[in-house]
């Protein structure tokens, strides 16, 4: 009875077997299991680094007093025990002075650093070699020039949509032919920020990450073979591309020193700065190799700079809604800030062809155009100074010796909100902010294009605005007739807390049709024009593994994008068919 009934289960699961084949070909999935295999096996795998880390020693066994102390000798006479008991004495305090310095270093090794640093300071885990190739790439790019360009308002401005479409077919042609070419773990942590320098024969990007480190990737440079523990050597498609190098630029090598931005200086590129969480801004001389304190504040987390392409003034942003504004060759205590909002400015942009607008982007979901002409006549009241300040050293010319930890920080004069308020209630004051826009949330990030009359905003309401501003409306001392963006694109912009957040980035070539790259979710990167439309989704899924959230793209090259992800992994985008 058993037996029969195992049977006729045994027919009705090969019916049901039978049946389900037969629809599966109906539906023409006979071929599914095998493709969905074949995708598992081709999955994406991470490059290797080029050495692998080395195990850290492991911590000394802990020991109480009694354990430490050496055997008494049971017969020992009142002399000697009382010599015995002086030593230990003096030992017991030697080890308490020590301990107290060597907790004082570690205190000492929490603050951030204010004074000059050298390469080797920046770079104390590399070996001699590789500062000597590091700094003969500083060499490299140090023998021309690379100035920002600029282009006038009316660049890529046509009368025919024809034109601007054959425009935005040719950049199509160039950017579609973009593939992954180089790949490398350039941070350790999860990068925030990245540029692109400009000199044109070398692919050099410079990324900042989460604990305060910058790494500089000299992406299309000769690498040897390095085989790993067991001797065998890694694939080329799964080996670094290039080399990199590491500097430690700010500190504590913590979350409280992420790397913010970071840009070059517009002159001649020869030397890049960077802001951070740690509350400084420092400057590092590709020359000298010596980073220098350009600014600093007591405890306002620093978010976003920009230059104008003159190169003699920055304005800073920072989380408390102030944006400070320095003038590069006076003291800093000639410096300014401003509270522009009672919420957290995220960024600001200065515009390259009237310096004196800035665009903001701030938590309080507004953006906001400012014609900063009305505020410099603004007076403010001084702010009190902070302990470890840098000296009087020049950012451009950073003075060798180190500045005693004496010395104060030098804090701008401060107009508070209130001011600015009052100011704005007038009749003189009403055109300090000519534009503002509400977005849904937060907004991200907001910048202006190479012209000086576009503008791209990133916010966590999911849509990327682009306004174009007619440059008749700068000369008017008015609002402008219309805040309204011209065009939105929807974008999936939920990184999370693991992700960096996503920010439309304006390629700074003035000699091609404008447009800018932003990482996506679905671990590509797009690029799209001033007018809103899709350029390209570069993407490649199976050497990228994660999402591309910081992009940049090289200054005078249109075939040349970088992006970085969480993991401090970097890639490389040209022309697959270039040496």
């Amino acid at each position: 009875m058993v037996r029969r009934l195992t049977s006729n289960s045994e027919r009705e699961r090969r019916a049901t077997i039978a049946r389900n084949r037969e629809l599966l070909a109906q539906l023409g999935l006979v071929d599914a299991a095998s493709a969905i295999k074949s995708q598992a096996q081709t999955k994406a795998k991470p490059i290797q680094p080029h050495v692998k880390k080395s195990k850290e020693p492991p911590m000394p066994t802990r020991q109480s007093t009694r354990l430490r102390r050496a055997p008494v000798d049971p017969n020992e006479s009142p002399q000697a025990k009382r010599k015995r008991e002086r030593e230990e004495e003096e030992k017991r305090r030697k080890e308490e002075d020590d301990r107290l310095e060597a907790a004082e270093r570690e205190r000492e090794a929490k603050r951030p650093r204010h004074h000059d640093l050298d390469l080797t300071t920046l770079t104390d885990d590399i070996s001699s070699k590789e500062l000597s190739e590091l700094r003969s790439t500083f060499q490299y790019v140090l023998k021309t020039p690379q100035p920002r360009g600029t282009s006038g308002d009316d660049a890529y401005v046509f009368q025919e949509v024809k034109q601007e479409q054959t425009e935005v077919k040719a950049l199509k042609e160039r950017l579609g032919k973009l593939k992954v070419v180089a790949r490398a773990k350039v941070t350790q942590d999860r990068v925030y920020s990245a540029a692109y320098h400009p000199e044109p024969t070398k692919d050099l990007i410079f990324f900042g990450d989460k604990h305060g480190q910058l790494g500089i990737w000299d992406a299309r440079a000769s690498v040897d073979e390095v085989a790993d523990e067991d001797d065998d050597v890694t694939p080329v498609e799964d080996r670094e591309g290039g080399k990199y190098y590491r500097l430690q630029m700010h500190w504590p090598a913590t979350s409280k020193s992420s790397i913010s931005c970071v840009k070059f200086d517009p002159i001649d590129a020869f030397s890049v700065y960077t802001s951070a969480y740690d509350c400084t801004l420092r400057s590092l001389s590709l020359a000298s190799g010596i980073t220098s304190e350009v600014f600093a504040t007591e405890d306002s987390l620093l978010t976003c700079f920009d230059l104008p392409p003159h190169g003699h003034e920055m304005w800073v942003s920072d989380a408390d809604g102030g944006v400070t504004h320095m003038d590069l060759r006076a003291h800093r205590s000639h410096a300014k800030r401003y509270t522009l909002s009672d919420q957290k400015i995220g960024s600001v942009s200065v515009n390259p062809t009237r310096p004196y607008f800035l665009v903001t982007a701030s938590n309080s979901r507004e953006l906001k155009v400012w014609d900063t002409r009305m505020l410099e006549t603004l007076s403010g009241r001084s702010l009190r100074s902070a302990p470890n300040s840098p000296g009087p050293s020049s950012p451009r010319s950073p003075s060798k010796n180190k500045v005693k930890s004496a010395s104060i920080i030098t804090l701008p004069t401060g107009v508070e909100g209130e001011a600015i308020e009052k100011l704005m209630a007038t009749k003189r004051g009403e055109s300090i902010v000519r534009s503002a826009w509400t977005h849904g949330k937060s907004v991200s990030a907001a910048y202006w294009d190479p012209r000086g009359r576009s503008i791209v905003s990133t916010s966590y309401d999911d849509t990327i605005r682009l306004w174009d501003i007619n440059p008749s409306w700068f000369d008017k001392d008015a609002k402008f007739p219309t805040s309204r963006p011209f065009s939105t694109v929807k974008h999936n912009c939920q990184t999370g807390k693991w992700l960096t957040i996503l920010r439309a980035q304006w390629t700074l070539n003035p000699d091609v049709y404008p447009h800018f790259t932003i990482g996506n979710m679905d671990h590509s990167l797009d690029v799209y024009s001033c007018k809103g439309d899709h350029i390209v989704k570069l993407a490649d899924k199976s050497k990228i593994t994660a999402v591309q959230a910081v992009t940049c793209s090289h200054p005078s090259i249109v075939e040349r994008v970088a992006s970085g992800n969480a993991s401090g992994r970097c890639v490389l985008w040209a022309p697959a068919d270039e040496s």
